[in-house]
Order: C-alpha cells, then structure tokens, then sequence
C-alpha cells in the first residue's frame, strides 16, 4: 500500500501483492502461533499488552504517536476509500510500516473485538514505567489516575480515554485480577494509551502508601463518602491520584483505607449509582477543572 489520497480498493490489492504473504517486517517469518515465548532478558521492562491495535481512531493515533515500533497494519482490501484509511496510510508510509491488504474475512479471524472498522495493526507492547518516575515526572505536577481491580475492558478502555482528555500524567494498575491493554482496551480508549504512561504494581495498598510517601494525595471514589468531591478541599497546583474501585464492589478495604480520603459524586436521579466509567470522566473532569482555573483551559474537543 502507498500513502496518498484515491486509489481505494483496487490500489490496496496492488499493495497486498506487494507485500508478500506472511514474512514479518524486515522479512523475517513470523514466529508460529504455538511457540513458547522469548524470554524477556533481565533489566527489559515488562509490557502492559497492546500488541494488537484495532479500530481507526486507535490505529491512527498509534502511527501518529510514534512512541512504539508497528510491525504492520492489516486493512481490508474491499472497503470503501475514506478520510481516515488514506491518512492511516500516509502515517504508516511516513513511518516505513508495512500495510497489507486483506480479504475481510482474514481481518476478522484474527480481530479480538466486535467492530474492528476494517483495520487493525500489529505493534510492540506497551511498557511500563515505574511508579517513583510517574509520581516525580515534572512538568505537568502529576496527575494519576489509580484501577483498583477494575475487570470489564470497556470500563477500562473508556477510563484510559477520559484520562488522558482530562490531562492525566499516568495511570497505575495492579499486576493480578486486573485488566490490562487488550485489544478492546486499547479501541475503547481510542488512542489514549499511546499517551498515557502506565505502571504496574504488586498491589494497589502498597502503591498507595508509596505514593503518601512520595507527596501524592490519594483519593478513593466511594459513592457512600459523606464528602463530596465537588466540595473537597483540593490543592489545584499539588499532586493527586484518583483511585477508582472494581465493578460492583468499589474500592477494596485495605485500599479504602490507604487513601488520603474518601469522596462520592452526588446523585440527583432514581438510580443508585453511575458506573465506574462514567463515576471516573466526572472525577477526572472535575480535577482538569480546578487545575485550569489557575492555569487557563484549552477547551475541550468532542469526538465520536
């Protein structure tokens, strides 16, 4: 495939001949599915997932952001030409990324979620970075937004993407009964995690005293708080880590008590709470809020 506008399906046969099967980039055969893993040399950093990128907005922003290596990109061969297709391509091109053309069904096999709008990318995993460097990463004054068990892809996927719109500098999830970047993630947050650095930990309670301990104030979402966030006393220009409960369940106990302290949002309808996704874009925005009152706002830009 080649960068540039026109062309549409016929230009991305070409390119799928072009392209020459299943060599990986460089040439290189492509690892059989069944094979055990490299091993990761000691001192490499550890990846948080997002290998498989799926969706245009996601697999756009990839390319755009440059921050990790793409082997390739796969489109189908059949779609219809677009905006967003022929800029994936001009990305990828500038970038040297190789784009195969692929019959639909191809795609779809190897997609791991519902919608993947016809194009996905294979990339290097994310990596994480660890915890001291988020909290002492300056400037911005760090921002961090906290998981604490959260398990639907989706949830997490829309929390990476409100984060990184509200300006967060970080996010921080724990290593077991976590989700991390899976393909789903990384659509639903639609490019956020090219942005985001992320790190890793054992647990959430001990990163959370870690963080104490490095001048972060922490504060847990509990919907039965008798504190509003809208009414905390909040230190707009000081660092602040926003930690967000499981599905259902909340915060966990120890970690409840971990935090710097406790707020709810308040609710004004019949049902009992907002989901964590949602519960998260309102905390996140009222923090973006505060901080650019000093600061000035940008504006905020919608998109589908």
């Amino acid at each position: 495939m080649s960068g540039g506008t026109g062309g549409g399906p016929a230009r991305r046969r070409r390119g799928a001949a072009a392209a020459g099967g299943r060599a990986g980039a460089g040439g290189r055969p492509r690892p059989h599915p069944g094979a055990p893993a490299r091993p990761r040399p000691r001192g490499e950093p550890r990846g948080v997932g997002g290998e498989q990128v799926e969706g245009r907005q996601a697999v756009r922003e990839l390319l755009a952001a440059g921050r990790r290596p793409v082997r390739e990109v796969w489109i189908v061969s059949d779609l219809e030409p677009s905006a967003p297709i022929d800029e994936i391509e001009r990305l990828a091109a500038r970038r040297g990324v190789r784009v195969l053309a692929v019959s639909r069904g191809k795609l779809e096999r190897a997609a791991r979620t519902d919608a993947p709008q016809g194009v996905l990318a294979h990339a290097a995993p994310l990596r994480e970075v660890d915890l001291d460097t988020l909290c002492r990463a300056r400037p911005p004054v760090p921002f961090l937004v906290v998981l604490d068990g959260v398990t639907d892809p989706h949830n997490v996927g829309a929390l990476l993407r409100s984060a990184e719109c509200a300006g967060a500098t970080g996010v921080v999830l724990p290593r077991h009964r976590a989700v991390h970047v899976t393909a789903t993630v990384a659509k639903v947050a639609a490019g956020a995690i090219e942005h985001l650095a992320m790190a890793v930990v054992p647990g959430v309670p001990n990163a959370l005293r870690r963080l104490a301990d490095l001048g972060v104030r922490s504060i847990g979402l509990d919907a039965a708080a008798p504190t509003s966030l809208f009414d905390m006393d909040l230190d707009a220009e000081a660092p602040v880590a926003l930690v967000m409960g499981a599905e259902g369940k909340g915060l966990a106990p120890l970690s409840r008590r971990r935090c710097s302290g406790l707020a709810s949002i308040p609710q004004f309808g019949a049902l009992g709470a907002l989901n964590v996704a949602a519960a998260g874009a309102v905390a996140c925005f009222e923090i973006a809020r505060r901080r650019a009152v000093s600061a000035g706002p940008r504006g905020v830009g919608l998109s589908p």
